[in-house]
């Protein structure tokens, strides 16, 4: 029996990770996040802030997992914008206080240390697709956090030995994501029109940056799949990601066509990001030849899960 730990275990994608896991029988699963309660047929959620690195120490003690998969972060970017400060000390201590608790307590414990594509940030249209040996330009507070959290784990593997992988997956959705991400926030409205909630008019930020999607389950699949990968002291990195791009409006025109009403169509000047990149595709051919994985869900029953969450979501709640 493998005992994992998931750190933001009741986050979005903490949540799916911990459906996967359970999904095999040969895992034992405990999760970390802001308060505790349990997490599908079997996972119990410890309470633990990671900014506090003797808490931290006594619960990853406590578990003495096999694996850890530290997914808690802060990633809302307009989060990130308005209180940077908070973001990378959130981000960064955090992953140093897991880190610092396996190397001080000697553990023999596999870290998947989670980034992101936005490390990435400015990429130009001859750098697409975009691989791992890609520069950063980042674009905003969070990116330049994860690609903190990114190179901490890296110096911990060739510093110390540990046996750390990290992976920068491109942008993920599906059901249960928060409305804040733009598909989200797009199924919502279109279900709230739907209930007559409000007015048939989907708000929208940029509708032509080109983004690479992934399905959240299939994230979490290839997370799992990477641990038998994971060499002592090697810090390898790995891209997740498609390799297809999707032009935001053209996702949207998809969402509009499942709807139940006719919805128009207005851009919200609110929504716009301050540096926003217009085309953003991975290049995930080392995990692929490592792992043999391949993306399962096609976009469109992607899309229409999360509109049929969300009509679930509306309809219990009202």
């Amino acid at each position: 029996m493998t005992t994992a730990l998931i750190t933001g275990a009741s986050g979005f994608v903490g949540r799916h990770l911990v459906a996967e896991l359970e999904s095999a029988t040969d895992w034992s699963v405990v999760g970390v996040g802001r308060r505790a309660t349990s997490l599908g047929a079997r996972t119990r959620v410890l309470a633990c802030d990671l900014r506090d690195a003797d808490l931290v120490r006594r619960t990853v003690e406590h578990v003495a997992p096999d694996v850890i998969f530290h997914l808690a972060s802060q990633s809302y970017v307009p989060q990130s914008v308005a209180a940077p400060a908070e973001t990378l000390t959130n981000n960064l201590v955090g992953t140093l206080h897991v880190l610092e608790t396996v190397r001080g307590a000697q553990m023999d414990t596999k870290i998947v240390a989670v980034g992101s594509a936005e490390e990435y940030g400015f990429v130009a249209p001859d750098e697409v697709p975009v691989t791992e040996s890609q520069p950063f330009r980042p674009g905003n507070p969070y990116a330049v956090s994860k690609i903190a959290q990114d190179m901490l784990a890296l110096q911990y593997a060739l510093s110390y030995g540990m046996s750390i992988v990290r992976m920068r997956p491109f942008s993920h959705v599906g059901p249960g994501q928060s409305d804040r991400f733009v598909l989200s926030t797009f199924a919502r409205q279109i279900a709230e029109a739907e209930l007559g909630l409000i007015e048939p008019t989907i708000l929208t930020g940029n509708l032509d940056a080109i983004r690479d999607f992934l399905d959240v389950r299939d994230v979490v699949r290839a997370y799992r799949l990477v641990i038998d990968s994971i060499e002592p002291g090697a810090g390898e990195v790995y891209n997740l990601a498609s390799g297809v791009g999707w032009r935001i409006g053209d996702l949207l025109d998809k969402l509009i066509d499942m709807a139940d009403v006719p919805v128009e169509v207005k851009q919200d000047p609110s929504r716009l990001r301050p540096s926003d990149v217009p085309v953003l595709i991975g290049d995930a051919t080392q995990f692929r030849e490592r792992t043999r994985w391949q993306p399962e869900r096609a976009i469109e029953s992607t899309l229409q899960d999360i509109l049929n969450d969300w009509r679930d979501h509306l309809r219990r709640k009202g």
